[in-house]
């Protein structure tokens, strides 16, 4: 079937973080386009599998780790990108930040050092600074417009006994870099060198730009699986960040055994929700056609916002996307790292809610991160309102 992106779907009185609970300083009437999911209808599988669901008219206690939902979500990983699991290694989790509390809390120890490659998601930034773990930067170089890794920098890093865990962002958010093999290969081996785990955040790898080809970290790396543990959910992708449902690949067996002890027998937070679980197996088993669609709607989005900048702002720069979408634009060619003065232009004359580039780091000042998942008539209203307030401003 074809479906129509370009609809405008009323989110209002949903409880929807991202229309009713703006960024602080926002005005009511701002254009939303910061928190990460989509303004697109689901897939009709996924809403067609959840009214089944519905009609079976009970929901209590689920068996989430049954074969089905295994399978499934190890299905789709060999589909899509020829990654073989097994169902044993795969773990259900209420999301990937709740993940990564979880992983850090058993791979460390408060007073060690979690190295990040900032400018990154931020959550992951203050979940390591709220449980006592010190952020070690590890920054990515910002260079003729793109980014790449530091592996000079990591290796020195890695090589600190103080510092236990990489975190990798593959794709990397906000930056829009998909790894390539050699890359990922290299960080490995830096982390191989001195036997350091690697939390591996792979939740944008089904939104992939067209020509660009994602390497899952297991697959490329399978020789060091034993120290790696990779986060994927369906929640990106099909739009289901509200059904709580994430998958976490861990393969090493006795750390197998301490997340199953800490997460459910310690915490009793393992699992995952009974529609969540219907979406996810309804998605990875039908949502191809639908994924590929979005994908290309997305693209053009990409498209036309570079074409808008070159014409109409031509001091701001969006860094080259190849996956996610999530615009990372530049403005420090106006701004020139005034991240307050950029808030303050976005905010109280362009009446556009955005994510600000300093959240993710202070590489990210003058940045803005804007979500692009939306109708294209849209994203044309957020970039006219904020040439207009830049023409204002300067």
């Amino acid at each position: 079937m074809k479906y129509n992106f370009d609809e405008i779907v009323d989110r209002s009185g949903t409880s929807s973080v991202k229309v009713e609970r703006l960024p602080e300083g926002c005005a009511e009437d701002s254009l939303s386009l910061w928190i990460a999911d989509m303004d697109f209808p689901c897939a009709e599988p996924i809403i067609k599998a959840l009214h089944e669901r519905v009609d079976r008219k009970i929901f209590g206690y689920t068996i989430y780790d049954c074969e089905e939902c295994r399978q499934t979500v190890v299905d789709w990983y060999k589909r899509r990108y020829g990654w073989e699991e097994e169902q044993e290694n795969i773990f259900f989790c209420g999301g990937i930040v709740s993940a990564y509390a979880v992983l850090i809390h058993l791979l460390t120890k408060e007073g060690d050092g979690i190295v990040l490659q900032r400018p990154i998601y931020y959550p992951f930034t203050k979940t390591a600074e709220s449980n006592g773990r010190i952020l070690v930067d590890n920054p990515l170089i910002y260079e003729n417009g793109t980014y790449q890794i530091d592996f000079e920098d990591l290796d020195k890093k890695m090589a600190d006994p103080t510092n236990k865990v990489l975190v990798f962002c593959s794709p990397h958010n906000p930056a829009g870099r998909v790894w390539t093999e050699a890359e990922i290969r290299k960080v490995v081996d830096i982390c191989k060198k001195y036997d350091k785990w690697i939390i591996c955040d792979e939740i944008h790898c089904d939104l992939i730009r067209k020509g660009v080809e994602f390497h899952a970290i297991l697959k490329v790396a399978p020789d060091y699986s034993d120290r790696i543990a990779v986060c994927t959910a369906p929640s990106k992708t099909f739009n289901l960040a509200g059904m709580k449902t994430s998958n976490i690949v861990i393969r090493n067996k006795e750390f197998q055994k301490k997340w199953k002890d800490y997460l459910g027998s310690k915490l009793h937070m393992d699992g995952a929700s009974t529609l969540g679980l219907t979406a996810m197996i309804a998605a990875y088993k039908e949502g191809d056609e639908w994924l590929e669609q979005v994908t290309e709607y997305i693209d053009g989005n990409f498209a036309y916002i570079d074409a808008f900048l070159k014409e109409n702002l031509p001091k701001a720069h969006l860094v080259p996307s190849e996956g996610t979408y999530l615009a990372w634009i530049d403005f420090n060619g106006y701004v020139h790292g005034d991240e307050k003065k950029l808030e303050q232009i976005m905010q109280k004359k362009a009446k556009v809610a955005l994510d600000e580039g300093y959240i993710f780091g202070d590489a990210g000042k003058g940045f803005e991160r804007i979500n692009i998942a939306s109708a294209r008539s849209v994203i044309e209203d957020c970039m006219k309102r904020i040439k207009a307030a830049f023409d204002e401003e300067f």
